[in-house]
């Protein structure tokens, strides 16, 4: 199934959660000059214009990034998450807004590489087309790369099967978003197998997982499941906007699930969480929840659960 596009979706509360934990990974990595690897399962097409005929559809944006846009009281977190989207818009005018891809590629350093994977056929291209726009700016403004061998590489393929060669990555160091379009049940269970070859490759890497947390026995189950693989320890956090529809239907809360969270972001989270609740909240039933603990391969252990 190739029918999900990520345009309809972008900028919204989602993609808030997600890229301001993705930032929090990758400036944690930065702190130590060691190269490190950023490799993305499931790319989509890197950046997305929200004038656009998919984007401007559900206007899903106006739920996420365009309630932060001008506000002046912006948790140190959010702020860097805004000034990145920012960034992509230097009239000050929201109309393009990045996927993980154009994220990662902004915070990486000119010694990290980016592994991108994206199997849909018009994204793949997309996010090639984009990602030589990049490179052709950069050149015009006299940029060369001083390191050897390519920085960002791109591959039209299944990210479940083409991690499984990447890992573990020359350095050592390493962050793998997983974030498929979950249209097709059988990706929750291929996001745990996945987590779990991982970690058995790489066992120090970090691994974050988005995902919808919908009313549907997959995706209540994932997160437990995913407690259950052995590492260093786990940071569960979700994101509520709103009371579930009486159908079903509708996004109206999601989940960063990360494996060897680094030690600075569940204070992070315990400071903005409460801020993104108020401001993106649309009715009571907003709320959030931080889960930490660390699998013995049978269950979560010393889970702190906070509202």
């Amino acid at each position: 199934m190739l029918s999900y596009r990520h345009a309809f979706h972008a900028g919204n509360h989602a993609d808030v959660l997600k890229h301001l934990v993705q930032i929090q990974l990758l400036n944690y990595l930065n702190q130590k000059d060691t190269a490190y690897m950023y490799i993305d399962t499931h790319s989509g097409a890197g950046v997305y214009a929200l004038d656009s005929n998919y984007a401007s559809k559900n206007a899903e944006y106006e739920s996420g990034i365009a309630r932060l846009w001008e506000r002046t009281d912006l948790p140190p977190a959010v702020a860097d998450y805004v000034d990145l989207i920012k960034s992509l818009n230097p009239s000050g005018k929201m109309r393009y807004y990045p996927g993980s891809p154009y994220c990662a590629e902004h915070i990486l350093r000119e010694q990290d590489r980016l592994r991108l994977f994206e199997l849909h056929p018009a994204d793949s291209k997309l996010l090639a087309d984009n990602f030589r726009k990049l490179e052709a700016h950069a050149a015009e403004q006299g940029k060369r790369p001083a390191t050897r061998g390519k920085r960002v590489m791109i591959e039209r393929a299944n990210g479940f099967q083409g991690l499984k060669a990447l890992l573990p990555p020359p350095s050592r160091r390493g962050i793998v978003l997983i974030d498929p379009p979950y249209e097709d049940k059988s990706d929750y269970r291929s996001v745990v197998d996945t987590v779990t070859d991982g970690l058995q490759r790489f066992a120090s890497g970090v691994y974050a997982v988005w995902y919808p947390a919908l009313n549907r026995m997959e995706s209540r189950q994932m997160p437990d499941k995913l407690k259950k693989i052995p590492s260093n320890g786990w940071l569960n956090v979700t994101l509520t906007v709103s009371t579930p529809s009486p159908d079903g239907f509708g996004l109206h809360s999601s989940g960063m699930f990360i494996h060897n969270p680094p030690w600075t972001l569940e204070p992070v989270l315990r400071e903005v969480m409460p801020y993104l609740v108020s401001v993106l909240g649309q009715d009571s039933g907003a709320t959030f929840v931080i889960e930490t603990g660390k699998a013995d391969g049978v269950a979560g252990k010393q889970k702190r659960k906070t509202h």
